[in-house]
């Protein structure tokens, strides 16, 4: 690990922008005063909150564009000004080794286009997957891939699943994480070729490697908390995660209406305040936030756009702790690990 990692900052991505990420910067670095800032933005806008953070200035050196990338620009767009915008410049300065990470709360698909192009995929991974956490009814699962590739095959989702255990083990802190994929049945017999394929080989060769697989896993045993690792193509993925995301909202807004509606559910909502505190802190997406795009040739962080001070900062935390456990190299054992089982014959092993 470097002794003074540096990370690079989209200081004007996301909703609120600079009133967010530098305060939320200043937040990891009271958590992580080992870390090391690049800020690329308005250099006046930077300026004028650096000023009131000494000790983050004393970390930090300024990069001055003044070209953000918009939440409703399109990846096609925002790449002709890649090299010219703070989303872009933090990407680029991950690829020239000036920093270890990037962390941008801007727009999904601009980071991802100008991730896998900037960076490209590392040796033996032919795509990069979106993998974030998610809250279950246990402690929290990694997902992936959330809508980076649309379409997989078994390569793909084999890949996924062993980059998604080394994420596993070193944010989850599991030494041999559970994993399995998602499916439209628990049977080896249901599901695309693809699916069976990549269950077989996955099967077969996980017993010789840091992690557990379980087999299918369906829709509605996510949130269970039964597994660590849930492997999705991207297009499936996404949909799983936005659903679960709007079913939270959903639950969290019906309370809200019960609690309302007569003067004994509003005395319940009192006596129940500190039950209904946990759940909120639960299923509040600030508390898990922090995706990654793996597989790449450097790391890079997507916060959710809305996030908040605390919420960006786990997001910088997140990047902290994949360079300290060298996630690169983890992926890198894995690969070679799954390749020399997958060589040994069935009835070898």
């Amino acid at each position: 690990m470097t002794a003074e990692p540096v990370l690079a900052i989209d200081v004007m991505g996301g909703d609120e922008g600079a009133p967010v990420t530098m305060k939320a910067a200043e937040l990891a670095r009271k958590r992580y005063p080992e870390l090391k800032f690049l800020l690329f933005g308005d250099e006046t806008v930077i300026g004028e909150h650096l000023s009131g953070l000494p000790k983050l200035a004393e970390r930090s050196s300024v990069v001055h564009t003044d070209v953000e990338v918009k939440g409703t620009d399109r990846p096609s767009q925002v790449l002709r000004t890649a090299r010219r915008s703070s989303m872009g410049l933090a990407v680029q300065a991950v690829k020239a080794g000036e920093a270890q990470a990037a962390v941008s709360a801007g727009n999904t698909g601009a980071l991802m286009a100008m991730a896998k192009l900037g960076l490209k995929t590392m040796p033996g991974i032919d795509r990069p997957a979106l993998a974030a956490l998610l809250p279950t009814m246990g402690t929290d699962s990694v997902m992936l891939d959330l809508g980076a590739n649309s379409e997989c095959d078994d390569e793909n989702l084999i890949q996924f699943a062993l980059m998604g255990a080394a994420f596993a083990r070193i944010v989850l802190g599991v030494d041999e994480p559970k994993v399995a994929i998602l499916n439209i049945g628990e049977e080896e017999l249901k599901g695309t070729d693809e699916h069976k394929e990549a269950a077989e080989a996955l099967k077969i060769a996980s017993p010789g490697l840091a992690m557990e697989y379980t087999g299918f896993v369906e829709g509605d045993k996510i949130g269970r908390g039964d597994v660590d690792v849930i492997v999705s193509d991207g297009f499936s993925g996404n949909v799983a995660l936005k659903t679960a995301e709007g079913t939270a909202r959903l639950v969290v807004e019906l309370l809200r209406r019960a609690f309302r509606s007569n003067l004994f559910s509003i005395i319940g909502f009192f006596m129940s305040r500190r039950v209904l505190k946990q759940l909120r802190s639960h299923l509040d997406p600030n508390a898990h936030n922090g995706a990654v795009f793996l597989g790449l040739n450097g790391l890079v962080v997507k916060s959710h756009g809305g996030a908040n001070i605390e919420g960006f900062a786990n997001a910088i935390g997140v990047a902290r702790d994949l360079i300290t456990d060298d996630i690169a190299h983890r992926i890198r054992e894995d690969l070679a690990r799954f390749e020399e089982r997958r060589a040994v014959p069935e009835a070898a092993q």
